[in-house]
């Protein structure tokens, strides 16, 4: 028995949805076979009727018993019952037709496809029975010839164990296919298996979805990366899993998997519950079946957050400048290259240096230097707008580019001018900012140049200041390169010649005479045309002439107030940070005054601008101590210009504070300078020092100065700077305010008080 039942077929193992759907068949069939013997039967005659209807009477419950009923096997039983019912009813309405009974062949065939022994054998059981009781009550309807009439039962026995003998077949056609299957469940299990030990223990997030987005598997990698518990609960979905795309309006990643039949990888950037964002590599497979119906998606998953911020670092460096983070030079270039291209409004672009920087490295340190460049970056990066290009092209030189309407880059400059007001990382620092703005068709060398043109004429102006760029400054390395030969040659011939000084007289407010002078370089061209220093002040400083060239002034001054000594009080001569930061100009200085040991030496002035104190690389208080020490004294020019002015009133051994024309011009009508002037003389009266206002050119700011006890002062007013024989003349015939003032205003009267002040 056990060999035989190892090779029978087991039976019943057909799937819920494989039986439901083979069930429905059967029963539709036998349906259609009851509705084609209703039929039948009408057609014939009217004795088949009560036939027809038995059939129907028994084969109806069976139809109704296999829709209603919810066992599988009961069901299944009651369509075989039918099968039999509607197979013997064709019989019976054929009157015995052998070729009737063919039906009872063809429904143990359809009866297999439940491949269960339970309708299986019902029919057997029920078919030998109708040919057996059939045959015996009806035998004239159950077989149409006499042998079979006379032994219904034997031909019955015939009839089944011809149905059985089918049925053989059947159950043997079963039983290979149950073999098949096995082998078949076996090879799956086992690929599963192995397909369960990669997807399982692979340290890589693995997961299958199906086409709505359900997690069908994942592995343990997964959820742990997850953060996802052990057991998904049902129903959990890709909406479930805790990632939020950072870009929101990217397409789901499960439909660009599901529109692709190749397999894709994609890479998307998705934020944490913690708010941390990572990126994510996700290649994705899409499995079809063989009606090219997508059933899942099989996904991996790999954390690439390190490589990308690695990735992002590399570019990152590459564009931009290590020191302040700023746009590279190749970067800036690029972008300028773009935005030039793609905009449809003008482009400006605003180059920046910073001002007597060497001073700062020298005299601070470079690493006070990289921190003003850092300080600097920040500054620019808070005024200019958002969507421009900043870049630290190398060194202390910055540009800017942005697009916009004409004046818009004039307008940023301006800004970036005001910004400076505050020092950065505690230096007072100003640029010199050249901009130009492309209108048309321009390449990014072009318009960089230009604007590196401008900001260079900007520097030549004496820095702190803003150039725009015209056709009038295409040529300023020429013209550089010009006036340094020219000085060259100058300081090479005779400079008493080529390098006149002129001077502009010191006034009295007291007297209303002369009782100084500032003495201020002139050159004379080979062409015996006169320049002022703007033209040649620059080209010294950076050259490094202005020390042979300060020498020179320095001087001629002492031989001038050597032959003034019986009109002239004084004489004084601006000095350079150049000049100050040489290591011998305290001795030079001192070598002068021992050739004219007749000169007193505090007759000797020597200017230095507050501007030359902060970029002077040298402690400049020691070297001006030096320089008292001498005799000569002290004078701090251009006062008021800068955010310290006070500080270095208090600190420095000064004697003469010189008042910026910026506080004198207009001072009578704007009672605000008039209190500021009126400090500044109190003060510098309270630490010893004299005072002279510069820049006086209108009677009544000289009126408002006498009156506010300003000791002296400077200016068009009384003179402008003139050669040495006219000054020489002026000395002589002791040119007064009085008749300055009378020559203005060609006699006419002035009242007593002015008259007796002028008139000393």
């Amino acid at each position: 028995m056990k060999w035989l039942r190892d090779r029978l077929p087991t039976g019943g193992g057909l799937r819920d949805e494989d039986w439901a759907g083979r069930h429905r068949l059967l029963t539709v069939l036998l349906a259609v076979i009851m509705v084609a013997l209703v039929l039948f039967g009408v057609l014939q005659r009217e004795d088949h009727i009560p036939a027809m209807l038995l059939t129907v009477g028994l084969v109806l419950p069976c139809l109704i018993a296999a829709s209603l009923l919810r066992s599988r096997r009961a069901r299944s039983v009651f369509v075989a019952l039918g099968y039999t019912a509607a197979c013997a009813g064709i019989v019976s309405l054929s009157h015995g037709l052998t070729e009737a009974h063919f039906t009872f062949f063809i429904s143990v065939g359809a009866l297999a496809l439940y491949r269960d022994w339970a309708p299986f054998g019902a029919f057997l059981v029920a078919t030998t029975l109708h040919h057996a009781v059939f045959g015996t009550l009806v035998s004239d309807h159950t077989y149409d010839h006499n042998s079979a009439v006379a032994h219904p039962l034997v031909w019955a026995v015939i009839h089944g164990g011809a149905v059985l003998i089918a049925a053989c077949f059947q159950i043997v056609s079963w039983r290979l296919t149950e073999v098949e299957e096995d082998r078949a469940r076996e090879n799956l299990d086992e690929s599963q298996a192995q397909l369960s030990v990669a997807f399982d223990q692979t340290p890589i997030p693995m997961a299958m979805f199906s086409p709505e987005g359900m997690v069908l598997r994942s592995n343990a990698a997964y959820r742990e990366w997850l953060g996802l518990p052990g057991d998904l609960p049902s129903g959990f979905s890709l909406a479930d899993v805790p990632l939020t795309p950072v870009d929101p309006t990217e397409p789901p990643i499960l439909a660009l998997f599901a529109d692709s039949h190749e397999p894709r990888t994609v890479t998307r950037q998705y934020r944490r519950p913690d708010g941390s964002t990572i990126w994510v590599q996700v290649h994705g497979t899409g499995l079809y079946d063989r009606n090219n119906q997508l059933r899942l998606i099989y996904v991996h998953c790999f954390d690439v957050t390190a490589t990308r911020d690695h990735e992002a670092e590399l570019r990152y460096q590459v564009r931009h400048d290590a020191l302040t983070g700023l746009l590279s030079r190749k970067a800036f270039e690029h972008d300028l290259a773009a935005m030039l291209t793609g905009s449809a409004e003008p482009v400006s672009v605003i180059y920046l240096d910073v001002d007597r920087f060497k001073s700062i490295n020298d005299g601070a340190g470079h690493h006070t230097g990289d921190d003003v460049l850092r300080a600097l970056a920040v500054r620019l990066s808070a005024v200019v707008p958002t969507g421009a290009l900043i870049a630290r092209l190398g060194g202390d030189e910055f540009v800017v580019a942005l697009p916009g309407p004409s004046g818009t880059g004039l307008a940023v400059a301006n800004g970036i001018l005001g910004c400076l007001a505050e020092p950065l990382a505690g230096v007072p620092v100003s640029l010199s900012v050249g901009v130009t703005t492309a209108f048309g068709p321009s390449t990014a060398d072009e318009i960089v140049l230009a604007a590196d043109t401008a900001m260079y004429a900007a520097k030549r102006a004496g820095g702190n200041r803003l150039q725009v760029f015209t056709d009038d400054l295409r040529v300023p390395v020429q013209e550089r390169i010009a006036a340094e030969a020219r000085l060259r040659r100058a300081l090479a011939s005779d400079p008493r010649y080529t390098l006149p000084l002129w001077f502009q007289p010191v006034v009295s407010t007291a007297t209303g005479r002369i009782i100084g002078a500032e003495a201020l370089v002139r050159m004379r061209t080979e062409q015996g045309n006169v320049l002022a220093p703007g033209h040649f002040i620059g080209v010294a400083e950076e050259t490094g002439m202005i020390v042979p060239l300060g020498e020179h002034v320095l001087r001629s001054a002492i031989e001038h107030l050597q032959h003034w000594s019986d009109w002239l009080g004084y004489v004084s001569v601006n000095v350079s940070p150049r000049q100050l930061a040489e290591a011998d100009f305290v001795p030079m200085v001192a070598a002068l005054l021992a050739e004219y040991p007749y000169i007193d030496p505090s007759r000797l002035v020597l200017e230095v601008t507050e501007t030359a104190l902060i970029s002077s690389t040298v402690d400049v208080s020691e070297r001006l101590a030096l320089l008292k020490q001498l005799g000569v004294r002290v004078a701090l020019d251009d006062f008021g210009t800068g955010y310290s002015s006070l500080t270095w009133l208090k600190s420095l051994p000064a004697d003469v504070v010189k008042l910026d024309r910026s506080f004198v011009a207009g001072l009578a009508d704007d009672p605000r300078k008039a209190s500021i002037i009126s400090a500044v003389l109190w003060l510098a009266h309270s630490l010893g020092m004299s005072t002279i206002a510069e820049g006086v050119e209108e009677f009544s700011d000289w009126e408002a100065l006498r009156e506010a006890g300003c000791p002296a002062v400077q200016g068009y007013f009384f003179s402008k700077p003139l050669p040495a024989p006219e000054f020489d003349r002026m000395l002589v015939a002791g040119t007064t305010v009085a008749d300055v003032v009378n020559s203005t205003f060609g006699g006419v009267h002035l009242n007593e008080t002015t008259g007796r002040a002028l008139a000393g």
